[in-house]
């Protein structure tokens, strides 16, 4: 196969041309080239069509753009690379034109190689055919350069294919031998060379990866404290529009005190209240009066959210046991209005270990049932709830309380 690109036996860099290589050697003071059958890349991105000559540079190009599909036409592009310098023209009546047409019909033969050196690597146990293109692609430059040769071009599909060149080709200088003993040590050296640099090529790769998984690290943490950040601001305005519904709610309650204290006082014949009278103790004096004015649905009720509130705040820390008390007492409370004439559901045992589990063990629970007129017998065994005691009007508020504290995540939390 013929060579494609000149590789720099210092650096390991390909070139495309021999200028290419001259401007190499003249940048870094490299001189030891040989020609390579690995072609220069030529890695095209989709995007922007910039053209990469090497893996590396195009992982550059993604890191400066962000552009990741790259399209290969190292083929289409990569041409047998000529050693030779332009050179210009002498004349114009085609003399250089026959030249070139002699040297394509000129004979093809195996490459002149150091046959000292061509032995000492078959005493290293290389291959002859390995061995002879390894001399010829480095031009007899040294035992070294060819071991380093075949080191990296050992995955070649032609690895073991003599190359052909012209008959008159000529084989370069030859180099002094080494002993059976040097041989295996210089062999030793250049592998374990190879083997250094392999692995410092893998850590270089690994340091890259690192800090990509540090940068992308550092753009999640963003992300995250910034969701973090809109998803307290969304529960704190979720509170604030519930301590603003709770304010309503309440003051509708309070008009609807007022409209009652006022039917009633029509009714007993009194005269109206007058509102611009001074009244300090006024919320204590309703709260003793509701004992036996007839408002008891509205009072039950705030005391039956009290108790509720108390029981959540007690067990803040256990949301999953608080719902379930609250699912229970529902239960409770169901079962007597459809059934208010079966005994059984009126009548609830305290030492029974699933309702102690459930509600008993919870302060606000036994509370809230005494809010609906259930009251301790039998030495405090029981808790019954008489027959002439059962109001559906308490029944269907205390249903509407706990469904407002089940399904109501700041229930009791303003």
């Amino acid at each position: 196969m013929a060579g494609l690109s000149l590789q720099c036996g210092d650096c390991g860099v390909l070139l495309k041309s021999v200028e290419e290589a001259q401007e190499h050697a003249e940048l870094t003071s490299h001189s030891n080239f040989a020609e390579s059958t690995e072609a220069v890349l030529n890695l095209v991105c989709s995007t922007c069509r910039k053209p990469c000559r090497s893996k590396t540079e195009s992982d550059l190009h993604t890191k400066r753009t962000g552009h990741t599909d790259f399209v290969d036409e190292t083929l289409e592009t990569a041409n047998p690379i000529s050693l030779e310098l332009p050179e210009p023209s002498v004349d114009s009546d085609g003399v250089a034109g026959a030249s070139t047409s002699n040297m394509e019909t000129e004979e093809m033969v195996a490459p002149e190689v150091d046959k000292n050196l061509l032995g000492e690597l078959e005493a290293m146990g290389f291959p002859i055919n390995r061995g002879t293109r390894a001399l010829h692609y480095t031009g007899n430059a040294g035992l070294e350069a060819a071991v380093n040769w075949i080191v990296e071009h050992e995955n070649d599909p032609d690895i073991d294919e003599i190359p052909m060149v012209p008959v008159n080709s000529k084989a370069e200088s030859r180099k002094p031998s080494l002993t059976p003993e040097e041989m295996k040590i210089k062999a030793q050296e250049l592998r374990e060379r190879a083997r250094k640099k392999k692995e410092e090529e893998e850590k270089r790769m690994e340091r890259e990866k690192e800090k990509e998984r540090i940068r992308a690290g550092k753009e999640l943490l963003e992300a995250k404290r910034i969701e973090e950040d809109n998803e307290r601001k969304r529960i704190i305005a979720l509170r604030k529009a519930e301590k603003e519904e709770e304010k309503r709610a309440r003051e509708k309650i309070r008009q609807k005190v007022e409209e009652d204290k006022a039917e009633r006082r029509r009714k007993l014949g009194l005269p109206p209240e007058d509102p611009t009278v001074s009244r300090p103790a006024a919320v204590p004096v309703v709260e003793e009066k509701k004992t036996f004015l007839p408002i008891k649905p509205v009072t039950k009720v705030e005391k039956m959210r009290e108790w509720l509130r108390a029981l959540k705040q007690n067990h803040k820390d256990d949301d999953a046991k608080v719902k379930r008390a609250f699912q229970t007492l529902l239960t409770y409370v169901g079962n007597v209005a459809k059934n208010p004439d079966e005994e059984k559901f009126r009548k609830i045992r305290l030492t029974n270990q699933s309702f102690q589990d459930r509600v008993g063990s919870m302060k606000g629970g036994v509370e809230f049932l005494e809010v609906l007129g259930f009251e301790k017998i039998e030495g405090g065994e029981f808790m019954f709830l008489s027959r002439d005691k059962v109001d559906m009007v308490v029944l269907n508020s205390a249903g509407s309380e706990l469904n407002s504290a089940i399904i109501n995540p700041f229930f009791g939390v303003l």
